[in-house]
């Protein structure tokens, strides 16, 4: 379960683009939240301080704790806008929780024993990681900060499914509860083309010149059967 983070904001009354211009303008970052049969309301949170709590990976998919004035309310992230060119995030879309309600949350899939798996370690493969984060659903109390994938048995070409991951308990992957499950897979151990195309030229151009050496060794016969001629 991910630990609970800690947020501080304020109410807002002012809306529209140009408030939310100040708002940035003042080191400030508009946001909403929402859900739990409640108003939304608007919210503002500290720019830098925001800034520092998504460095830290479990801010994403994480219960936070956010306090305006003497209430505090539990909440997820559902949504994140970011300037696309500096370091500024422009807005926040949160979602209260209710700890008896399901949620629906993207959590990071952390891959490890990568070095040790077979496949890669004395075959000369490489781990491809098709998917590094999953949608689940579960009571917020069960909420993973993320959820690790031991690949550390995985031969030269093995392949992972979503099925094959080791879910906590009482946490389900949507794609599996769909009503047509989508088993797609995740990670696979393969020699990338790119390697396996150098090393055939490598080996192509050790004939080659290994063709090159015995040359000259024909050509010296060729030379003493003249002699003999003449």
């Amino acid at each position: 379960m991910s630990d609970s983070l800690d947020l501080v904001a304020e109410f807002r009354e002012d809306a529209g683009k140009g408030s939310s211009r100040r708002l940035r303008h003042a080191g400030k970052v508009p946001a909403i939240i929402y859900g739990a049969g409640r108003e939304p309301r608007k919210l503002t949170f500290d720019h830098n301080a925001l800034l520092r709590a998504t460095e830290n990976e479990a801010f994403f998919s994480s219960v936070l704790s956010v306090q305006v004035g003497p209430n505090v309310r539990k909440a997820i992230l559902k949504d994140i806008q970011v300037h696309p060119a500096r370091r500024q995030i422009l807005h926040l879309d949160l979602q209260r929780i209710v700890e008896d309600e399901e949620i629906r949350m993207t959590v990071p899939l952390h891959y490890l024993n990568e070095d040790t798996a077979p496949g890669v370690k004395l075959e000369g493969g490489t781990l491809s990681k098709m998917v590094t984060e999953v949608e689940v659903v579960c009571l917020p109390g069960n909420l993973p900060e993320f959820i690790p994938v031991d690949v550390g048995d995985m031969e030269l070409d093995a392949m992972l499914h979503l099925s094959d991951i080791q879910m906590p308990e009482d946490v389900a992957l949507t794609a599996l509860q769909a009503e047509s499950p989508i088993d797609e897979p995740i990670a696979s151990v393969q020699v990338l083309r790119a390697a396996s195309a150098a090393a055939e030229e490598e080996e192509s151009a050790e004939g080659e010149a290994a063709g090159d050496d015995e040359a000259p060794a024909e050509d010296a016969d060729d030379a003493d059967d003249a002699g003999d001629d003449s």
